[in-house]
This record gives structure tokens, C-alpha cells and sequence, in this order.
């Protein structure tokens, strides 16, 4: 008889929060501290919430406004860079036991683990070897962590989320039949993975508030509902989860895109959008540049003002022949933007995606000296100087013109990560030597 795979997912407590209470010598599960930006206004949302103010009621993801007046507590600025650098270190600490090819790092604070192939080995069971890494981080880094373990990954994931984050020692472990016995009968839905409001409302309406109810619904009356999502809704009904490290591994993309978006800061007039887009724009190209990569697809969502209730809108360009020259996709980007954008209505959110990109073959170095006549190659050559020069200098020591109007969020956006500052070791570019194209 096979054994069972065994796979953890380890979490790490509130892990903004914690590093900053770590890096201020605090004890993260004591401590009353909020990740959050003080230039922001009282509607911004906390990026983290220390395990102490969960206790007290406060939830994650929280907007600083509705935390209770009576409460005090601590306001961190977000520091991007150390987080990643702490999470770097915590995979450093993976790494001493078990093989890259056996991690696949679901986020930032969050990953997991087969850990089947070395129980024999260091004669340890799953348990112990999670209580192995958990300890290690929390002696080397202060970090609590929690970890989820489970048959397969699925299983994994939900003994993470449910059980382990109640559990007197932060551990949950499930395998198909604990699974039935401990949580068909567990409500909410929305508690368990991959299902959010939209489907536990579909589920409601026929009926299904359990895990054992989903179970036992007729499979073709699921697909009438759900579509191809049904097959995975049963499954994971029944604790069943095919995927396995090496699928995770194996996976390549049929196709790939490359996305940017930002929310402002504030409202935008129809004319400052433009200039929005058009760094937007220019700013995928550099990184289609970067990444030798070309596209003959463009699209652009965009969102308006709050203080209307107007749907947002999108319009897509198409190129004959792709390209990564922001000179030849700008323009095409406007004329969308003209075409698909109310003048009278302010902007708040962009989106832009880059769609079923293609190789473009590597790029040489290049000099000033280098530029060629052909107007789509030269902006591409530009493109990559500009390119070298940041990657030595950093991300500001080059940009556009337009880049310094009063609207602009380019060089504010490069000094940050995901939105959000960069933090101690990542500002680059003001107090250094500017080149303006």
C-alpha cells in the first residue's frame, strides 16, 4: 500500500504586523500595531493587524476609521522591502530541509511544502517537522507561525485556514476522513478555500450551506450552475485534490500577459488620466523591453470616482505586427482612452494588461551612438538604455518629461512596492543624478 503524500502550508501570523513589532523589539502577539500609511487619509485600508487587536475585535484589512476610538495602539508605516527581505530569509530557512522543487511559495507570507520524500529520513512525522520549521523561525526572526498539514494540498490549505490559526499550537492537521468528520457540517462556506461570496450565495440559493450537503448534490446538476468550476466544487466537497507539487512544478502557461494597475490617490480630470496612461503605457513597455518580449494586444479597464455610481469602462487595441515601442503603443492607447472614457466623469483606478505576449529575441548593448533611424527601433533602443542606466543607477535616474507634471505617479511609484512604500534601504532616485528624456 502507497503512503500518503504528506504536504504543509505554513503561514505567518499577521506578518506585517509582526515584523514591525519584531523590528521595534515588541512581542507581536502582545502588541496593539497596525500596518498603515499615516499620509493617507482615515479611510485607508491596514495592510496588517497584530494577533493582539484581532483578539480585541478589530478585523484584518480593516480601514483605520473603523477601529474603536478607546483603543489604543501603535501605527507602523509600511516597509515593503523588509517584509520580502524577512520572507527571503524565512525561505533560506526551507531551504536547510527541503529542496526548492518541493516549495512553491503561494505569497509573501505563505507557502507550501511536500515534506513526503525527507520524514524517513530525519525520522520525523509531518507534525514534528512543521513544529521543526515553526520553532526555527520563531528563534531566528521572532515570527510566529502557523502551519497547516494535510494528505494533499487542498487538505493542507483548509487545516491552515480553519484549524490551525484556532489551535493551542498554531498546527491543524487533516487527512479525507478527519476532514468529513470535523468540518462537512462547518459553516460558513466562505471559510473554506477558493469559495467567496459570489458562490456561497449561488450555493445558498439551492439549498447548500455545508460541505456535506455540496457532497451530495447530483454532479450534473452542479454544472448546470457552475460550469467547469463544479468538478472542483465536488472534489473539494469530498477532501479530494488531484494537483500535486510536481503538477504545480511541471505548469507552463499556454499564454502569458503582463498587468499594471494603480488606484489614485485622488480624483483624476479626463486630461490628467491621460497623462496616466500614457506613463502607464510607457512604463509595460519598458518591461516588455526588460523581458525581450513583444505584444500585438492591448487593453485598458478603467475605473470611475466613487462619488458616481457609474460602471467602469475597458477598450483593447490590436496591432498587425506586435511590438514593445511605448512610441507606436501611446498613441493607439489614447485613442481608446478618447474613444471609451466619459470626459464629464472623474477617474480614480487603471488597469492595463499586455495580452498573449511573444519572444522578441535578446537585446544587445546598446549607446547613444547606436540609435537607429527606423522610428519603432529607436524607441525600443531608448528604451533599453534607459533600462541599463536604472538598473545602475536606479529606477529614477532616468524617466520622461512627462513624468515631472504636478500629476505624474511614475517616480512616486517607483520608490514603491505593490503601492506601497518601499521602506528602509529602497528609495532610490531624488537625491540622485537625473537624466529627463
Amino acid at each position: 500500500m502507497m503512503k500518503q503524500q504528506q504536504y504543509l502550508c505554513i503561514d505567518l501570523k499577521s506578518f506585517y504586523a509582526s515584523v514591525e513589532c519584531v523590528e521595534r523589539g515588541l512581542d507581536p502577539m502582545t502588541t496593539r500595531l497596525v500596518v498603515a500609511d499615516p499620509e493617507r487619509s482615515d479611510k485607508t485600508i491596514c495592510l496588517a493587524v497584530s494577533p493582539a487587536l484581532k483578539a480585541m475585535g478589530v478585523k484584518n484589512r480593516c480601514r483605520l476609521f473603523e477601529i474603536p476610538p478607546g483603543i489604543d495602539y501603535i501605527m507602523a508605516e509600511p516597509r515593503m522591502q523588509k517584509y520580502i527581505d524577512y520572507s527571503a530569509e524565512i525561505y533560506g530557512i526551507y531551504l536547510r530541509y527541503i529542496s526548492k522543487d518541493d516549495i512553491h511559495v503561494y505569497s509573501v507570507d505563505e507557502a507550501f511544502l511536500d515534506v513526503s520524500p525527507y520524514l524517513s529520513a530525519y525520522g520525523m512525522t509531518a507534525r514534528e517537522t512543521g513544529k521543526m520549521l515553526m520553532k526555527e523561525i520563531r528563534k531566528e526572526l521572532g515570527i510566529q507561525a502557523t502551519c497547516g498539514i494535510g494528505t494533499n494540498l487542498y487538505l493542507t490549505k483548509i487545516a491552515l485556514d480553519i484549524l490551525a490559526k484556532n489551535a493551542p499550537d498554531f498546527i491543524g492537521e487533516l487527512d479525507e476522513d478527519s476532514y468529513r468528520r470535523q468540518l462537512w457540517n462547518h459553516r460558513p462556506l466562505t471559510d473554506f478555500w477558493r469559495i467567496g461570496n459570489k458562490t456561497a450565495s449561488k450555493l445558498q440559493n439551492i439549498g447548500i450551506d455545508t460541505m456535506r450537503k455540496l457532497a451530495h448534490t447530483d454532479v450534473d446538476y452542479l454544472y448546470s450552475i457552475f460550469g467547469i468550476d463544479a468538478e472542483l466544487l465536488y472534489d473539494h466537497a469530498w477532501g479530494r485534490e488531484p494537483v500535486t507539487m510536481q503538477d504545480i512544478k511541471n505548469y507552463r502557461a499556454e499564454t502569458t500577459s503582463r498587468t499594471s494597475g494603480q488606484v489614485l490617490m485622488r480624483d483624476y480630470s479626463y486630461e490628467e488620466g491621460k497623462l496616466i496612461l500614457k506613463e502607464m503605457v510607457d512604463q509595460l513597455c519598458l518591461q516588455l523591453t526588460k523581458n525581450h518580449q513583444k505584444t500585438a494586444s492591448m487593453t485598458v479597464y478603467i475605473g470611475y470616482s466613487n462619488k458616481w455610481s457609474v460602471p467602469p469602462v475597458r477598450g483593447s487595441a490590436s496591432l498587425s505586427v506586435p511590438t514593445d515601442s511605448s512610441g507606436r503603443w501611446i498613441p493607439e492607447m489614447i485613442q481608446v482612452y478618447e474613444r471609451v472614457v466619459n470626459p464629464a466623469i472623474p477617474i480614480r483606478r487603471f488597469n492595463i494588461s499586455c495580452n498573449r505576449l511573444q519572444s522578441a529575441g535578446p537585446c544587445t548593448q546598446l549607446t547613444w551612438s547606436d540609435l537607429q533611424e527606423d522610428e519603432e527601433e529607436k524607441d525600443v533602443q531608448i528604451q533599453q538604455v534607459m533600462l541599463d542606466v536604472r538598473k545602475k543607477f536606479g529606477k529614477n535616474a532616468m524617466f520622461r518629461g512627462m513624468d515631472l507634471e504636478e500629476c505624474a505617479t511614475t517616480r512616486e511609484r517607483n520608490n514603491q512596492i505593490g503601492g506601497h512604500k518601499r521602506g528602509n534601504g529602497g528609495k532610490e532616485a531624488d537625491a540622485q543624478s537625473k537624466r529627463i528624456l
